[in-house]
């Protein structure tokens, strides 16, 4: 962004002093502002700054943050009761990149990791980058067919997974997909099924059959894990080293190739505009390390300025989660909606103590107005919001410290450092005036690489440079960005074009109301019709009649929900973001509504 770290003289200052400390800065580094006195005709921006990119690999960089701060805590795993400090994290990554070599994992070589929040996530994700094989993050909420697609997909050749977490059986999964284990030797699987993957290890010490155990790992690589420095120098900084799904929500997932440069300069910068660079930065991560922006905010950022990630628990849990921000002092608290409304609206949340938190910052899906508000209400700070996808890398907008109210609550800020952004007409594919509805593209260093075997999609998603996200949004005379949806979520009643995050927003502002979705259900006359899921607060009781009367007058009319479900719960990623597609269908089965 243009304003990135023009905050305060006090933030200002900070994140200058981290930029001191690596020698490709220069003490005057800054970020050129958009001054007020600008005014874009185009819905063109670009978030030019001074401040250089790094040109290192991941696995570098920990080993120079490692050098300088090796006694300092690098992450906490609540649950494990386990801690990292730089040294004793580097010093396992390398035992475990050379055990990977020893069974065969070679620079490009695909390497899954399938679970939850645990070390071995960690440890495999920095491992592989210091030999240069290819991390692929795989849903830990995949089932049998899911994960063989994407294994199957990337070719993979290892793959890391506890034996089980809660409902997921992996080993039980991995021995279904390949009945082969039972009779093969760790690191000789022939799969038919799988006829790429080799090897297979569980967290932890446990040895199953036709499987390694993680420590074993760990034990073979003890005594050449000093030969992994020099296995590095070999490596480029713009070779892709990670595989991230994209969600899958209209067909199959692809795997976005991302690269060393990519992840390591968004999150320097992501971290920098975060607080990571604060004396003292602790961050309480529930975001899930298989997503992006858990790859980002709770792992790779850490690594740029020093900082701490604290991951409370292998996956969300709320009350465990402001346990660890009381316990370890936590000054970073990174989420999406979800997180924020069951966390802060939890019925014991008054009995922690939550004053360390000094940042927060949300994206991933839409940010209601009223969830900010919750959030500056119950924690005293202003949210920063942020806007990106996997395929950007992911971050390419951010709001900013001292942004005005209006710009906080309903834009996700200006184009991200070094990043440009463009709003254009989806059909015509023309840069439109300021301020008119398109779809949102995006060209950066962060940029995929491409789709993982998939040149057609690939050239379908980024032309010339540009990554088309199929967000729909608008960018203001000051190149502040505000999402409207997504194109395939649009609500077509009558020909009008009906965005749901405009409908959501307001039914926010009812005071029973916890969280709401809007999603478009078939109509034989009018084509859709508007359908708001709600979920109410707790104790509260409402009705349809109630909903609709709240909306009367205050939005237009064709915009009032015709249809009124309150529920329990939505379907879910793993992330947290609902699963609209999945929601419309359920409603519309509940509703007795088909497609004509």
């Amino acid at each position: 962004m243009y304003r990135a770290i023009v905050l305060t003289s006090r933030f200002y200052n900070r994140g200058i002093r981290a930029f001191r400390d690596v020698k490709e800065f220069s003490s005057s580094a800054s970020v050129y502002a958009l001054g007020s006195d600008v005014s874009l005709k185009e819905s063109y921006c670009h978030g030019a700054s001074d401040m250089p990119l790094f040109g290192k690999t991941i696995g570098v960089a920990l080993q120079e943050t490692a050098e300088k701060f090796p006694y300092k805590d690098a992450f906490v795993y609540g649950a494990e009761g386990v801690r990292h400090t730089y040294r004793q994290l580097l010093d396992e990554v390398d035992c475990l990149a050379a055990g990977l070599m020893t069974t065969g994992i070679k620079k490009g070589d695909r390497v899954g990791i399938w679970g939850p929040n645990i070390k071995e996530w960690i440890l495999t994700q920095y491992a592989c980058a210091r030999i240069g094989a290819i991390l692929v993050n795989v849903n830990p909420a995949y089932r049998v067919e899911e994960t063989v697609y994407a294994l199957r997909m990337v070719g993979m050749k290892a793959i890391v997974a506890p034996r089980a977490f809660m409902t997921q059986d992996y080993y039980s999964m991995l021995r279904e997909i390949c009945p082969e284990l039972e009779t093969t030797k760790p690191g000789n699987l022939r799969s038919e099924r799988l006829p790429d993957l080799r090897t297979i290890v569980i967290a932890g010490n446990e040895n199953l059959k036709g499987t390694f155990s993680f420590d074993d790992i760990m034990d073979k690589g003890h005594n050449t894990r000093h030969e992994i420095e020099n296995i590095g120098r070999d490596l480029q900084f713009d070779e892709g080293i990670n595989i991230q799904f994209t969600s899958g929500t209209t067909g199959y997932p692809k795997g976005a190739l991302l690269t060393h440069h990519g992840l390591l300069n968004n999150s320097f910068y992501v971290g920098l505009r975060m607080g990571y660079s604060e004396e003292g930065a602790v961050a309480a991560c529930p975001l899930p390390l298989y997503h992006v922006a858990g790859t980002i905010i709770g792992s790779l950022s850490v690594i740029g300025h020093g900082a701490t990630c604290v991951f409370p628990s292998p996956s969300f849990e709320p009350q465990v989660l402001l346990k660890s921000i009381q316990e370890e002092k936590c000054t970073i608290f990174p989420g999406v909606p979800t997180v924020y409304i069951v966390t802060l609206n939890h019925p014991d949340f008054d009995k922690y103590d939550t004053r360390s938190i000094r940042f927060c910052g949300m994206g991933a899906s839409p940010c209601p107005e009223e969830v900010l508000k919750l959030v500056k209400s119950k924690l005293n700070v202003t949210p920063l919001v942020a806007y990106g996808m996997t395929e950007s890398g992911p971050m390419a907008a951010l709001t900013n410290h001292g942004d005005p109210p209006e710009v906080t609550l309903t834009t996700v800020g200006k184009p991200f450092h070094h990043t440009e952004v463009k709003v254009i007409d989806p059909q015509t594919k023309k840069i439109l005036p300021v301020n008119e509805c398109g779809e949102v593209c995006m060209r950066s260093y962060g940029n995929m690489k491409g789709y993982w075997n998939d040149p057609e999609k690939t050239k379908e998603s980024i032309i010339d440079g540009w990554m088309h996200s199929g967000d729909l949004g608008k960018m203001d005379e000051k190149g502040n960005i505000s999402i409207v949806g997504r194109i395939k979520d649009i609500i077509i009643r009558g020909g009008i074009n009906i965005f749901p995050v405009e409908i959501e927003d307001f039914i926010y502002q009812h005071p029973k109301v916890e969280t709401v979705q809007v999603v478009g259900v078939p109509d034989e006359i009018m084509g859709e019709e508007v359908c708001a899921c709600i979920k109410l607060k707790q104790g509260e009781t409402s009705t349809a009649e109630e909903i609709k009367a709240f909306c009367k007058e205050k939005i237009s009319h064709f915009k009032i929900p015709r249809y009124v479900e309150f529920v329990e719960s939505f379907p879910m990623t793993v992330s947290l973001k609902v699963k609209k597609f999945a929601l419309r269908d359920i409603v519309a089965k509940k509703l007795g509504l088909s497609e004509k």
